[in-house]
């Protein structure tokens, strides 16, 4: 189960790697529009119009993507037949339907079906297509009907389930929705308070994948909060609207790189050149883009104690920025580029204010970190005892040039066990996905050899790699020499 919702999570990636491009396209268009000039321009309208086509089909996204992502073999036909199961369910138990099916006025008909089009339903349907792909993909019809074998079946049957699904959501619809608006509205209620929980649960959750989840019940349009959505949309209220993002700027652009300045000043003297390679660039990267995971995997397993501190400190910078209704949102993750992007938008109130306070909690992060590193001599990388840890100097020429990504990919696969231990190979934004039949034939030390800034053993099957936002081509380069 934990596996499952592991790659459920990863799965949810995949359509929220798309809102970069909704946040050039809105941010853009929200600077022209705050010039004499671009008032009322054509160029401005045509932008926010192009970005809110993706913001405002979140949930078809989300069922293409999730679909993608669960199905066994990542092919076309599941994303085909997520983006069936979405158009059957909303189209089933769209207002005008429902009215009709019920023999009633529109105007009377429940509320929770005017937002059937969210994330949520859109995660459903493509849990639903992977599952019939999964199942059906394969299936042979008899000669008459051979036609429709295989992947062909898939969409049919996944329209017949969601048929069957939307005649059981027509009831209970209702109730699923206003149970998590009540979740939604409990959380708000609770005010900067709620906000700092939900920021000390996200980064806790790193480990297991789920903070995807949890996300997206504040980020999107899940339980009714739509935190990412109404901030690029100008929809809310100044100050409330976007709580649930501006905390995470202080800690993404300052924090966690002051973190790496921290195990970067502890480390030994030996190790100091080679973990200030790693530290800068996955510092400039958190800094620029709010991708932290190749840090926050360097010490979350090797000094837990640093990590659940990390955790109270994202909690307290969310509480920080909520208290004072100092709001910026993203469209990615809570970086220079996202904050800039969003700088001008209606929903923005003192976004400036999180740059100090990034300032000031760079520092409260370097202070402890150092403080509780050389403290309690935490292993944090660069002080293992020597001959353990990060070591990339015994195949220097190995990893060089253009073919990087190949060799490491290479070294990883052997080292996992090759073809006779690999069962599976994914990834999600930084990390390698890996399942392997027996743990006991993983060589750990010859994956880090690569450079990689963490490994997290899930289960005896299941196992991580943090390689960074290059992962993606490591993991073809994987999937292409276990296909040869």
């Amino acid at each position: 189960m934990m596996n499952y919702l592991q790659r459920l999570g990863r799965s949810l990636m995949l359509p929220v790697a798309v809102l970069p491009a909704a946040a050039v396209l809105l941010g853009v268009g929200a600077w022209i529009g705050q010039f004499s000039w671009g008032e009322d321009s054509v160029v401005s309208a045509f932008m926010i119009a192009a970005g809110d086509s993706i913001i405002g089909n979140m949930g078809m996204l989300f069922a293409l993507g999730v679909a993608l992502g669960l199905s066994k073999d990542k092919d076309g036909a599941a994303a085909l037949s997520g983006l069936v199961a979405f158009l059957v369910i909303t189209e089933v138990l769209s207002v005008e339907s429902v009215a009709e099916l019920s023999q009633i006025a529109v105007d009377d008909v429940n509320p929770a079906f005017g937002v059937i089009t969210n994330q949520f339903i859109g995660i459903l349907s493509g849990v639903v297509a992977s599952i019939m792909y999964n199942r059906f993909s394969h299936v042979q019809l008899p000669a008459a009907l051979a036609f429709f074998s295989g992947k062909r079946l898939v969409p049919i049957v996944t329209a017949a389930v969601m048929m069957a699904l939307s005649a059981v959501f027509f009831y209970i619809w209702p109730y699923v929705y206003n149970g998590l608006v009540t979740f939604g509205m409990w959380i708000s209620q609770l005010d900067f308070i709620g906000a700092g929980l939900y920021g000390f649960f996200n980064r806790l959750l790193i480990p297991t994948g789920l903070h995807h989840a949890l996300n997206s019940v504040f980020w999107f349009d899940v339980a009714g909060i739509n935190d990412i959505g109404n901030y690029w949309d100008g929809e809310g209220e100044v100050g409330i609207t976007g709580r649930y993002q501006a905390g995470f700027f202080p800690i993404m652009m300052f924090g966690v790189p002051a973190a790496a300045l921290a195990m970067y000043h502890t480390a030994h003297a030996s190790k100091k050149k080679q973990i200030g390679s790693l530290m800068l660039a996955a510092g400039f990267a958190a800094f620029l883009t709010g991708v932290t995971e190749p840090i926050e995997f360097a010490f979350m397993f090797v000094a837990p104690l640093l990590f659940v501190v990390h955790a109270a400190l994202t909690g307290l910078s969310l509480a920080i920025a909520a208290f004072f209704q100092w709001t910026a949102g993203f469209s990615f993750s809570a970086g220079l580029l996202d904050f800039f992007l969003g700088f001008p938008l209606e929903m923005a109130n003192q976004p400036y204010m999180l740059l100090i306070q990034g300032v000031i909690f760079g520092v409260v992060y370097y202070v402890l970190f150092r403080f509780l590193i050389v403290k309690f001599n935490l292993m944090t990388p660069g002080r293992e005892p020597e001959g353990e840890g990060l070591d990339i100097s015994e195949e220097p020429t190995e990893l060089e040039g253009s073919n990087k990504m190949a060799m490491m990919a290479s070294t990883i696969y052997q080292a996992l066990g090759g073809d006779d231990n690999v069962v599976s190979i994914d990834n999600c934004v930084t990390r390698l996905r890996l399942e392997v039949k027996d743990m006991g034939k993983v060589d750990q030390a010859k994956i880090k050899q690569t450079g990689v800034p963490g490994i997290n053993v899930v289960s005896d099957h299941n196992i991580q790699v943090v390689v960074g936002t290059q992962v993606q081509f490591v993991a073809d380069e994987m999937n292409k020499i276990r296909k040869n």
